[in-house]
């Protein structure tokens, strides 16, 4: 067995969690790579991921052109994805293969990959702008709002929940359009099957456009955000676990 052991040297006590992993995969002998979030390469069949929801997102987008699943380690705040478990559990379950994989959809648009949001806003941020939705070539809305959050259902937990949207199973194929504070009540989050093309305009000059909440916004005209060819794959130490996970992080009925 082979395994990708990836870390976020931006996250407080990164070293220690890696040279725990890493002594572990020694002391079991089992071959690995690390790479820095910034430095991945392909290695492994499987990557360790130590971090947040945000490093795991980057390095499920990465390693999902070659199929590789990817578990997390969770050292952020909320951990919506990456695994809450001890080290050693979580490493013993790797290397037994005693996980479970996911399929996750993203969404493509401008040369990106999205496995949570395409985050629309205007490229001058402290005011509102008109957005003009288009699903299909068709006209759907016009918005006067702070943006659009163009989101997956693995996204959906994420900004959009925030913002009013609706809370999608993961492993749905559907995509749902969240405005953020729009200037009417009629304005609702719309959710359309993933064979949707989707358009956004602006009434303004131009759109900035942010990919996971991470990524570098950019200026375009226009964005148009398709289905990506290409799934996701998160690995979990436990199957079926989005409903307790609603209700460990989120404190539902409590």
């Amino acid at each position: 067995m082979k395994i990708n052991v990836v870390f976020n040297k931006n996250i407080d006590g990164y070293e220690d969690v890696l040279s725990d992993v890493e002594q572990l995969l020694i002391k079991n002998k089992v071959e690995f790579k690390s790479f820095e979030l910034d430095n991945l390469d392909f290695f492994g069949e499987i990557s360790l991921v130590i971090g947040g929801d945000g490093t795991l997102l980057k390095a499920a987008r990465f390693y999902s052109e070659v199929n590789i699943p990817v578990l997390g380690i969770n050292l952020g705040r909320l951990g919506f994805l990456a695994q809450a478990a001890s080290v050693r559990d979580v490493v013993e379950a790797v290397i037994n293969k005693k996980y479970f994989v996911e399929e996750r959809m993203m969404l493509a648009a401008i040369d990106k990959l999205a496995l949570n949001d395409f985050v629309i806003k205007g490229c001058d941020p402290s005011r509102t702008s008109k957005f003009y939705l288009e699903i299909n070539g068709k006209n759907v809305c016009d918005y006067i709002a702070d943006g659009l959050i163009i989101s997956t259902p693995t996204g959906s937990t994420a900004y959009g929940l925030s913002a009013g949207g609706p809370v999608l199973y993961p492993t749905m194929d559907v995509v749902s359009i969240v405005p953020i504070c729009p200037h009417t009540l009629n304005a609702r989050p719309i959710v359309v099957p993933s064979s949707e093309e989707i358009t956004v305009r602006t009434g303004d000059k131009l759109l900035s456009v942010s990919i996971d909440g991470f990524d570098t916004t950019k200026c375009v005209e226009k964005i148009s955000i398709k289905s990506a060819p290409n799934k996701a794959l998160l690995a979990f130490l436990k199957d079926g676990q989005f409903y307790s996970v609603l209700r460990d992080k989120l404190h539902w009925g409590i």
